[in-house]
């Protein structure tokens, strides 16, 4: 069986989406025949092999409005001729290309999020998007919240739709090193949607208990000048980017994880993940998104109103004075990533979809 993945980007980029297709990519590679067609981010294409996995970048020929434009993705896809082509969506230029190249193969799509900033082109863009979606023979979403909240998912029938979660393997976490300070942690992009400025001010008057933000991205220094100007300059740290050993020794010392977004941009919030199997507690926000349906409030975590300085800094000072609050929730957090957010049952429920119907 001929498997052609289509994505955004691979390892080693390392946001959400990108660690959700390297876990399914690695666990159906030995399945099938299988191939992962990706964006580089230069003007050439390259190819090779990681972790088992067969990866394409193709060339980048120009990037607009959050898309990569590969002319040269409908070529490949004829090219490949592949029994099934599953497509990581938002993409406008992969569903193009898709048609573009004579809609080759049985169409399944993991549907991430809506697309949610570029609403005017989005209106241009609706008709076209929506008979994508009815072309696929199933779409996969990570979360039942995922339907509930998309305009365009929500009016499809239910029988196209599949929630398969997302999952991890196991994490081999290190033992936790004693700190001078207490610190609690966030994971993700310095971007308009992560809401790290709210949690910044919510921290701000919690003495005692410093601030690890680990991420790169254009709003770092207009972040630090917050911090700077609510006289936290210290007890909030930017170490950008870590290598993967330190970000695991950051979740081992954490005491508890916060994920502060503000849009429903965060459609899932896999670092959650990673803070459960961690044993941590979360604070997150009940965005209209799959992000409260993964961290349930009063058992693996708290979860709060979006954008909300105060509600955030209640939850925050109260796990910061409960280590047996924080030990309970974190314990029900690590359970419930291993119980219900498996690597393996994500690999196999998707592959299952992919056999054909007797």
């Amino acid at each position: 069986m001929r498997v052609v993945h289509v994505g955004k980007y691979y390892w080693p980029y390392e946001r959400g989406i990108e660690t959700y297709l390297k876990t399914l990519a690695e666990g159906l590679s030995p399945l099938c025949d299988l191939t992962v067609l990706v964006s580089n981010d230069k003007s050439e294409t390259v190819e090779e092999e990681i972790c088992g996995v067969h990866v394409i970048r193709l060339a980048r020929s120009f990037h607009l409005n959050s898309t990569d434009f590969l002319f040269g993705l409908p070529k490949k896809l004829k090219e490949l001729k592949p029994d099934i082509i599953h497509i990581h969506l938002p993409n406008p230029w992969a569903e193009t290309s898709w048609k573009m190249a004579g809609r080759p193969g049985r169409l399944f799509i993991s549907y991430h999020s809506d697309i949610i900033r570029q609403k005017y082109l989005l209106k241009l863009y609706a008709p076209f998007h929506r008979a994508t979606l009815e072309s696929a023979e199933k779409i996969i979403v990570a979360t039942p919240n995922h339907i509930k909240y998309s305009p365009f998912l929500s009016k499809l029938p239910e029988e196209k739709l599949e929630v398969i979660h997302y999952g991890l393997p196991p994490i081999d976490f290190p033992a936790s090193q004693k700190q001078d300070r207490p610190f609690i942690l966030s994971v993700g992009q310095l971007v308009y949607y992560k809401g790290f400025d709210v949690l910044i001010k919510a921290v701000a008057d919690v003495p005692g208990l410093d601030l690890v933000i680990v991420g790169c991205g254009p709003l770092e220094k207009k972040l630090r000048k917050l911090a700077e100007d609510l006289g936290i300059g210290e007890r909030v740290k930017f170490p950008g980017h870590v290598s993967q050993s330190e970000l695991l020794q950051y979740y081992a010392d954490c005491e508890f994880f916060v994920l502060p977004s503000t849009f429903r941009s965060e459609a899932f919030g896999i670092v959650q993940l990673e803070a459960f199997q961690a044993g941590k507690a979360v604070i997150s926000a009940d965005l209209p998104s799959g992000v409260p349906y993964v961290n349930q409030n009063g058992k693996t975590g708290i979860v709060v109103p979006p954008g909300d300085v105060r509600a955030l800094n209640e939850a925050v000072k109260a796990l910061h004075g409960d280590p047996e609050e924080r030990l309970r929730l974190g314990n029900a957090a690590r359970e419930r990533a291993i119980s219900d957010f498996s690597a393996k049952e994500m690999v196999d429920r998707t592959f299952a979809l992919y056999l054909p119907k007797a």
